[in-house]
């Protein structure tokens, strides 16, 4: 589990492909401090760490995720957010995270507003029951509050900060990010039968 608060950003080393896997080495300032088989969000992907050296570690994307996600889509050179699995004794600064990407999502444009940035992004109508009016998002793993809500489109203001310290800043018209919806509107939606394609 997770909050969507990014703690690091991490760089791309390599990528492999092994049948339909995909092995990917990251170099973060994180590595010394994690352990094989730790939880980490990826983008917003929780993926498991396999193997540590130095400061570089080394996760695999089964063809799901690779599917699902942007991940498929990273190559040397890309910075990827990252975030270790929260402390249960913490405070949730931003809000709960599974680390399991529903869909991908376009970026339709990003609009400066004198100090911060305005982003509009355009997601499967399908998943329109689980979005809300001033509700939380997880974009690539950044937890996010979203406007001016459409059943197709969304737009979510970033802040200097998260604009400066996540790769949010990379992101451009015709990007594909990942989403992750509010898992309490997720069970709201079962109660109530509303039965989006996940």
């Amino acid at each position: 589990m997770f909050t969507g608060i990014i703690e690091a950003l991490g760089e791309v080393i390599a990528t492999r492909t092994e049948g339909s896997n995909m092995e990917i080495t990251i170099r973060s300032s994180l590595a010394p401090e994690l352990k094989v088989d730790q939880s980490i969000s990826h983008n917003g992907v929780c993926l498991t760490v396999t193997e540590i050296k130095h400061d570089t570690y080394n996760i695999t994307a089964v063809a799901e995720t690779l599917q699902k996600s942007n991940i498929g889509l990273l190559a040397p050179g890309h910075k990827v957010n990252l975030e270790r699995a929260m402390v249960f004794n913490g405070r949730i600064d931003g809000h709960l995270v599974q680390g399991h990407v529903d869909s991908t999502g376009e970026c339709l444009y990003c609009t400066p507003q004198n100090g911060s940035w305005e982003y509009r992004f355009r997601y499967p109508a399908q998943f329109a029951a689980l979005i809300v009016e001033k509700g939380s998002i997880c974009l690539n793993g950044i937890s996010l509050t979203v406007f001016n809500v459409t059943d197709t489109e969304f737009t979510v203001a970033v802040i200097p900060y998260t604009y400066e310290f996540t790769n949010i800043s990379a992101v451009l018209p015709g990007s594909i990010i990942n989403l992750e919806f509010d898992i309490l509107g997720k069970y709201v939606a079962r109660q109530l039968s509303v039965k989006p394609s996940l």
